[in-house]
Formats: C-alpha cells, sequence, structure tokens
C-alpha cells in the first residue's frame, strides 16, 4: 500500500504552519509532521529531544533526514513517519533545503513536493509581525534558500504557490488537490528564480 505525504519547502515566514493549519482544517486526514529538535529557540511545533536520543535513532538507521540551522538540530524519524502513515494520515513535513527532497524519497510514500515562495521583503514583515527575536538569522536563512533553489534548478516539484499572491485557504485547496490527484513533479521555479530578491 502505497502512504500519502507532503513536503513544504520554503524560505522562514513562507507560510508553513498557517497552510498546514489550514489543511488540518479543511481535512484531518492531514497532519501536521513536527520535527524531533534539539537546541534553542522555539519549541512549538516541535518534539523536542536531547542530543543523545537523537544519535540512538541515528544510530540504528530511523533518521530520514536530518538539518543544522539557528543553532539547533532537526531531525524527520522513520517511527513518527510510520506512526501516522498506519493511522490513514498525510504527513506534512516542513523543510528548508532541496537536499530534503531526495531523503524524503526514501520513505516509501507518494510524495507530493510544494515549494512556497515569498519575496525577501515579505519575509522580513512577517518576521518582525510575528516578534522573532532572530530576525537577522531568518533573513540570512531567506538568501540560503533563493541560493540552494538556484542551484538545484533541474528539481521538480509538484505544486509551486506564492503566498504574498495566494490565501492560506486556497494554498490548502491547491495543495488538497495536488494529492488527490497524485500530481507529478511538473513544474521549475525558472519564474521565481527570475524575479529580483523583492
Amino acid at each position: 500500500m502505497t502512504f500519502s505525504a507532503v513536503v513544504l519547502y520554503g524560505p522562514p515566514a513562507v507560510g508553513k504552519d498557517t497552510i498546514t493549519e489550514a489543511l488540518t482544517r479543511v481535512d484531518a486526514s492531514f497532519v501536521h509532521f513536527r520535527r524531533l529538535k534539539v537546541g534553542p529557540g522555539r519549541s512549538t511545533g516541535y518534539r523536542m529531544t536531547d542530543a543523545r536520543t537523537l544519535a540512538g535513532l541515528r544510530r540504528r538507521g530511523l533518521i530520514v533526514h536530518g538539518n543544522r540551522r539557528y543553532g539547533a538540530e532537526y531531525a524527520t524519524d522513520k517511527p513518527e513517519l510510520d506512526r501516522l502513515t498506519s493511522g490513514d494520515r498525510i504527513p506534512v513535513v516542513h523543510v528548508g533545503q532541496v537536499a530534503a527532497l531526495a531523503a524524503l524519497a526514501a520513505y516509501p510514500a507518494s510524495w507530493t513536493r510544494v515549494l512556497l515562495w515569498c519575496p525577501k521583503s515579505v519575509t522580513a514583515q512577517r518576521s518582525a509581525g510575528r516578534g522573532d527575536s532572530d530576525s537577522g538569522a531568518r533573513m540570512a536563512a531567506w538568501t540560503e534558500t533563493r541560493a540552494d533553489l538556484e542551484s538545484h534548478r533541474d528539481v521538480l516539484w509538484s505544486l509551486i504557490v506564492r503566498t504574498d499572491r495566494t490565501s492560506p485557504a486556497d494554498a490548502a485547496a491547491s495543495i488538497r488537490r495536488a494529492v488527490a490527484a497524485g500530481a507529478p513533479d511538473a513544474f521549475a521555479p525558472t519564474a521565481l528564480l527570475g524575479e529580483a530578491a523583492g
């Protein structure tokens, strides 16, 4: 049996949390996959753990993908993906690196890849509006995310959504349709990369 899963990629403050909340409101089968986190910063939306536990999972081959950012370590683990998919849920995984797509593809699910995007100025406004204490780091991460896309121009997406032009409800509806249709990875971010940073 093939399970459905969604990966949302995009820069900080692009709306991953907001769109995931909209998805879960319209369809309870969608659920935010809360990644494991070790380190400082916000804990909301994560399963906080310690370095020893994370290292143990890694030794046993149970980490599907991991990364470091903002002085913390994050991981997507197989046991939690298994728990959600075995309960007929559709995990929505948030990532900030294109390399995560290949790692996640190794997990046996039908992945819908969604690229969420907004200009740097919008990220700045949103970060300030929600009171981020590390806005400078988030702006640097936006630049890193664009560079990441630039160096992976050949990677295709099931769906690309401009969150500065699309409401969370409309974005959620588009993602839900893409999952239901088993939308292929057919879209390149060419237009986004051709724009000024903004």
